[in-house]
């Protein structure tokens, strides 16, 4: 049965972009809507799991006098892996005792000067690296379509908080599709943005591949296209082309490629007639359609997982100095230890692996010179069940099952290019099924312009039109 709690309060089923214009009219206060999402929050977040950290007293103190900006009060929740002042950041384990940050990080600062208010921290996967948030001692965050299967990836917990309509737009970050991941397991818009164009915090943008880019998740296109256009007046990336205010479907017709094959991993047969449809739903609005192969090289799968098994081995030496004398590595979950592992055993391979990963730009380049989107699914297969994915199988076992799974995003994370999640399908039992579009660098405008014109052509369906709990 799923959880949900969209009701006749001050949030009603209003999207984010519905909700500012509700508080502007006056027809709802900034208190009132914050003591609805307040409620809501508590109402499932009993059996969901999605919260890191609460933030309530913040919250209602903020709303009675909220700071400007286009979504001024309208509450949400940023990912417990980004600083908030005067909040732990505590990235998913219970291996350090987390530590109020003394100053919002870059991320936060440019997400809150939209007129966000926070609620709190929204759960991750420990320290990101798991396509599911299934902690041993923490517990799951579970799925609110159906709380026996997971939510999704690092983002789960803002996921989760969205399609159960807790607040309408959550922070996430997504460095091997944890943005589109959650989006296609809970029905949401999740687009990752190209590399750069949001202001990061100082971790993400010394990595020596800048695989994680940050973006929102929304139950609305027009939701996750407002952003972007707010977040550009706050924070602005000069190589890149302005997104612009994008609120309609474009004119042009796109030449676009589809493919059901991942990296080293092809869709199920269900996933893939999936996205079969959604082409040929591409093809009656006029765009040119045909398939092709999968850009990523023979290579690709086995270079990305070891760079980001060496982004774990880092984790583990470098943990007491970035999160103080309580940090207890004995305490890291299987998965982040066998990362390490691995990339201790291949160790000799990484610089040639970190060389082809940033090669990945010109190939995608050339790809997109013949094709201005390429379709493909988000995810190979359902979404799994609650469990499938935890860390107790086994490095071996997780970590096949998690390939078998994700074989699509991370493709965009070495690129650096922008890609969307669309609800736009399901599966035989009514889970919600993504489908990505993905564009070359900076088009995100051209991927919200054909995302607009996708949801009026097949209008995504949200949990409001559910059973409540």
């Amino acid at each position: 049965m799923s959880v949900h709690a969209f009701s006749d309060d001050a949030l009603g089923h209003l999207d984010a972009v519905g909700l500012t214009a509700a508080i502007a009219a006056g027809r709802v206060s900034v208190p009132e809507v914050v003591d609805a999402a307040i409620a809501r929050t508590e109402r499932v977040d009993a059996t969901l799991g999605a919260v890191a950290w609460r933030a309530w007293d913040r919250a209602r103190t903020e709303a009675r006098s909220p700071r400007g900006g286009f979504f001024s009060g309208v509450p949400t929740f940023v990912k417990d892996n980004v600083d908030v002042a005067g909040m732990p950041t505590l990235h998913g384990t219970d291996a350090f005792v987390g530590r109020p940050a003394r100053r919002d990080g870059d991320l936060a600062r440019m997400y809150l000067a939209t007129g966000l208010v926070t609620l709190g921290k929204a759960r991750l996967s420990e320290l990101g690296f798991s396509a599911a948030a299934e902690h041993p001692r923490l517990g799951p965050v579970r799925n609110p379509w159906d709380p026996s299967r997971t939510a999704g990836a690092s983002s789960a917990g803002s996921a989760a908080l969205v399609a159960a309509g807790a607040v309408p737009i959550a922070h996430a970050n997504d460095g091997g599709g944890s943005i589109r991941i959650p989006a296609s397991a809970t029905g949401l818009v999740g687009l990752k943005p190209t590399r750069g164009r949001l202001a990061q915090d100082v971790l993400m943008r010394r990595m020596p591949v800048r695989l994680v880019s940050d973006g929102v998740l929304t139950r609305s296109v027009r939701d996750t296209a407002a952003f972007l256009r707010e977040a550009e007046k706050v924070y602005r990336d000069l190589s890149l082309p302005p997104v612009g205010d994008i609120t309609r479907p474009g004119r042009q017709r796109l030449r676009i490629g589809v493919t059901t094959a991942g990296a080293g991993r092809a869709a199920s047969p269900e996933v893939a007639a999936a996205t079969l449809r959604t082409a040929a739903l591409l093809e009656e609005l006029g765009h040119h359609v045909e398939e092709v192969p999968a850009p990523a090289p023979e290579s690709f799968a086995d270079d990305f997982l070891l760079y980001w098994a060496s982004l774990a081995t880092a984790t583990l030496a470098g943990g007491r100095r970035q999160h103080g004398r309580t940090f207890d590595r004995d305490q890291l979950d299987e998965l982040t230890h066998g990362l390490s592992a691995h990339a201790r055993r291949h160790l000799v391979r990484l610089p040639g692996a970190v060389a082809r990963l940033r090669r990945t730009s010109a190939v995608s380049a050339r790809f997109h010179e013949r094709h201005d989107v390429l379709l493909c699914p988000t995810l190979a297969t359902a979404t799994p069940a609650v469990g499938h994915l935890a860390p107790g199988h086994g490095y071996a076992q997780v970590l096949e099952r998690l390939l078998e799974w994700v074989a699509f995003t991370p493709w965009h994370n070495a690129t650096g290019d922008p890609a969307v999640s669309l609800p736009l399908a399901s599966t035989a039992d009514g889970l919600p099924l993504g489908m990505m579009l993905s564009a070359a660098s900076g088009r995100e405008a051209l991927l919200l312009e054909l995302s607009h014109e996708l949801e009026l052509a097949r209008p995504f369906t949200h949990l409001c039109r559910s059973a409540a709990v």
